[in-house]
């Protein structure tokens, strides 16, 4: 089993309170690869332009995702963000965004990638989503992340996106501006309707939220001592939920309320390292002995049982 993501690859130039990058390795399909591709077989689709350099592809590659379909845009410039964050991690402010290639993106995936039997639709354009989608009708799991500028001006089509997928990866903001509910519960329930089978709420340092039509399940964040850099903080979760699943139902494995309970564990645990150094930094050399353990630690930390 192969997982396809389709989103982008791009340069960050990032300041936090702790230190500063001036040109580092980012983009959706890049954090989301790189946690994913501990789990199955990635093949990652977006472009980049002639600036993008082999040694940032490399890394891409990591653990051995598939770029082939990985295009470079002749006389192009690869997607550029700069941002700043606040003193605490939880504001920022975006200084430049450069769309470059990404501008006029429109996914060309190979017999490969539509092949694969799990989808990542990240964040892009919701039209672009669905034409995406349509191409892997035989997908055995499919999941969407988005953001608040496409439910401002292509909510129907984010809507339509999303009655599409199994899954859907927001925060918990959006999901209540998308619904315009007062709450979280309210919101998922309601997105649960048109289709999807799980919501998941990314809520930053508080942890991640799971509402199913059956249940409801949430873990914290991995405490940490030193956070340097939230970039890529969302993909990273996004690829270690994904990529669980997927390894999962490679086999053999139903798509269980279990199962969704333990791919949220190795999001939280992916995520938690990403953000211990800026970018890619971390997740680059991580390896899964240290995942392992960490999931270990936070198996035990979020058990109790009653008083004898």
């Amino acid at each position: 089993m192969s997982i396809t993501v389709v989103g982008s690859i791009a340069y960050d130039r990032v300041k936090t309170p702790f230190g500063e990058r001036e040109r580092m390795l980012g983009g959706a399909a890049t954090h989301f690869a790189l946690a994913a591709s501990f789990f199955d077989q990635v093949r990652a689709v977006g472009p980049v332009g002639e600036d993008f350099g082999e040694s940032e592809l490399e890394v891409l590659g990591t653990r051995g995702t598939d770029l082939a379909d990985v295009e470079r845009v002749a006389g192009g410039k690869t997607f550029f963000w700069h941002g700043e964050y606040g003193w605490d991690l939880n504001s920022r402010e975006t200084l430049d965004t450069q769309l470059g290639v990404f501008e006029g993106f429109q996914p060309k995936l190979s017999e490969g990638s539509r092949a694969s039997e799990v989808l990542f639709l990240a964040n892009i354009q919701p039209d672009l989503q669905r034409e995406v989608r349509a191409q892997l009708p035989q997908a055995k799991f499919a999941a969407l992340d988005s953001m608040n500028l496409w439910i401002e001006i292509a909510r129907e089509s984010l809507v339509s996106a999303i009655e599409s997928v199994d899954c859907l990866i927001l925060n918990d903001a959006e999901l209540r501006q998308l619904t315009e509910k007062p709450n979280l519960i309210s919101a998922a329930r309601e997105i649960l309707g048109w289709g999807p089978r799980a919501i998941v709420a990314k809520q930053g340092e508080y942890g991640a939220a799971l509402i199913t039509r059956e249940s409801f399940f949430a873990l914290p964040a991995y405490p940490l001592e030193t956070v340097m850099d939230p970039t890529g903080a969302g993909d990273t979760f996004a690829g270690g939920f994904v990529g669980r699943i997927a390894s999962a139902l490679a086999e053999g494995t139903s798509l269980s309320e279990g199962l969704l309970r333990e791919a949220m564990a190795y999001a939280t645990v992916l995520a938690s390292f990403n953000v211990e150094e800026f970018g890619t930094e971390r997740v680059e050399r991580l390896t899964r002995e240290e995942i392992e353990a960490r999931l270990g630690e936070l198996r035990a930390m979020t058990q109790f049982a009653a008083s004898a």
